[in-house]
């Protein structure tokens, strides 16, 4: 018996292998996969029920091994083995690195040895230009970061924590009383009754700074209700401005670590997102950062403070000394 996260990348590298082996021995077959005969045959059998939206007869992976032999009589499309883009690999790498840091994973080896796997295969084959690493805020969480979180909400303490904004774009103080964790759309979350807002927040656990667990316990007032998050943790504040930007390939992180409204695929690997922000000297800061690799659409006032901001800084530069 083998393990899902074994199993999953040989049932996608079997029919590729066996089109290019017609009439293979299943002994053979087994050996080269490194599993027996037994296990090689009930992965077939899987494979015979897969294949393509519609899933008729006609739609299904077709395979002959009733003898000692195998052949491949249909593919479904499966004639290459997989190969992931830059990004879904980034994306793979992401929810993989969360599952390991979520409490209550019993197998954490398999996600680990998983995970290596993946990062020598992306390490060996990125394009130049992309990072598949996390950089700055979206790289590991701080030591200890994890473990004092989840300890506070198992024990219903208190916790005094320094906190990352984005929106703002600012740190602050914060004394929270834990509600529970969550990993939504692979990043965790800790919900707690925030006494400086005097309401319900959600806190990244990747923008946590430090944190401290107090001796005192964790009481959310009577209103602190959970958070529904069935149909996703963002919901559009109606006083929010939308901008519409088209992003540079080194630059489509903006849409993994901001929420978008919309991620509309463009050429040569460029994409077009809708954005929602609050603070518009915010959001002048977060593009002139990007450089050259984005492209405001609209709204027109926010394309003009960026213009504005952008030639006040070159201008400032020609004044600079030349070193």
């Amino acid at each position: 018996m083998t393990g899902a996260t074994e199993r999953l990348p040989r049932l996608l590298a079997l029919v590729p292998y066996l089109l290019s082996r017609p009439g293979i021995p299943i002994a053979d077959a087994a050996a080269d996969f490194g599993v027996s005969a037994h296990q090689l045959r009930k992965d077939l059998e899987l494979l015979w029920m897969c294949g393509l939206p519609g899933y008729g007869p006609g739609d299904l992976i077709d395979l002959s091994f009733e003898s000692d032999s195998i052949t491949v009589t249909y593919d479904a499309g499966m004639r290459r083995p997989l190969r992931l883009t830059a990004s879904e690999a980034t994306a793979l790498l992401v929810a993989l690195r969360a599952l390991a840091d979520t409490p209550g994973i019993t197998d954490t080896d398999a996600v680990q040895r998983t995970l290596a796997k993946v990062e020598n295969a992306v390490g060996q084959a990125r394009p130049a230009g992309v990072v598949v690493g996390l950089e700055g805020r979206e790289a590991a969480l701080r030591p200890g970061v994890r473990s004092a979180v989840q300890d506070a909400t198992t024990r219903r303490r208190a916790l005094r924590m320094r906190y990352y904004t984005a929106s703002r774009d600012e740190i602050s103080e914060r004394t929270v009383d834990p509600m529970r964790l969550l990993l939504i759309d692979g990043r965790s979350y800790l919900e707690a009754w925030c006494r400086n807002a005097s309401g319900v927040r959600m806190f990244r656990l990747d923008r946590i700074d430090d944190v401290d667990v107090l001796a005192e316990s964790a009481q959310p007032p009577s209103e602190a209700e959970p958070t529904d998050v069935s149909e996703g943790l963002f919901r559009p504040a109606p006083d929010q401005s939308v901008a519409e930007l088209e992003l540079a390939p080194d630059a489509r992180w903006v849409a993994e670590y901001y929420p978008v409204d919309e991620l509309v695929e463009l050429p040569q690997g460029r994409a077009r997102v809708r954005m929602r922000y609050s603070d518009r000297s915010w959001m002048t800061r977060l593009l002139l950062g990007l450089g050259g690799q984005v492209r405001v659409l609209s709204p027109s006032e926010l394309a003009c403070d960026v213009r504005q901001r952008a030639e006040g800084a070159l201008a400032r530069a020609r004044h600079l000394p030349s070193t």
